[in-house]
């Protein structure tokens, strides 16, 4: 074995050892995830989840089946599925990247940016591929034009925000900020699963799935920077390049 051999490898149990157990949840969390959206999938091909998911729309909904609440809660559910949008996540991906380049970080910006638009690539390929029809018990309260599984706002929002969360969490050194960032990434994405459902446009098992499929493929990417770090491919947790003035 060759010296750049050896360093590799030797940089590879360092890492290995110093985030043993994280790396082992990540990948519990990840052979979990699939099985669930393979279950859910396969369900919602056979229509094992027809009642669930009309029962679960319609408890959304009054009698004349428009939205429960009034016109500001609907607004309000808007303006939240707003955040699962590709011109929000967008944005957020932009200025993130911003934050790196001008950080000098320039690879983990480019980690980023590849990170988001494949795992549009991947939720636009699953929608293609499942062609399951939008929910059609209801007036829809939002724009839609693509078919219904999974939910693309689900899918994205989770692995934009999931992806996001740990980037700022992995910067940090407190627990306390790592939980903060990780459960606000959770929240974000969950509140935009929520409101598809509420408005309609989606059955609650496309959310569901869309979750899945996205906290699947923040932890690819999360296990991917990892890697990448090792090899020295895109620049690690420590490295701190001073910005210019």
């Amino acid at each position: 074995m060759n010296k750049t051999a050896q360093d590799f490898v030797g940089r590879f149990f360092g890492w290995l050892g110093s985030h043993e157990l994280s790396v082992l949840v990540a990948f519990a969390a990840l052979a979990g995830g699939a099985w669930f959206f393979s279950y859910i999938a396969s369900e919602v091909h056979s229509g094992d989840t027809n009642s669930f998911d009309r029962s679960l729309l319609l408890a959304m909904r009054k009698p004349d089946h428009s939205p429960m609440g009034g016109p500001g809660l609907q607004e309000a559910a808007r303006d939240i599925t707003g955040l699962g949008g590709v011109t929000t996540l967008s944005l957020v991906t932009l200025f993130t990247s911003g934050y790196l380049l001008l950080a000098n970080r320039r690879r983990m910006a480019l980690f980023v940016v590849a990170s988001v638009v494949s795992g549009l690539l991947l939720s636009t390929l699953l929608k293609n591929v499942f062609q399951r029809p939008r929910p059609d018990l209801v007036p829809y309260g939002s724009y839609v034009s693509s078919t219904s599984f999974p939910s693309g706002h689900s899918m994205l929002s989770a692995i934009t925000y999931l992806t996001l969360g740990a980037l700022l969490a992995r910067s940090q050194q407190r627990k306390r900020l790592k939980a903060f960032f990780l459960l606000v990434a959770a929240i974000l994405s969950f509140l935009v699963g929520v409101s598809r459902v509420y408005l309609g446009v989606h059955w609650p098992t496309d959310v569901l799935a869309g979750w899945a499929a996205g906290a699947c493929w923040a932890i690819v990417c999360w296990l991917a920077a990892g890697w990448l770090q090792i090899h020295q491919a895109i620049e690690g947790e420590a490295d701190q390049t001073a910005v210019g003035e």
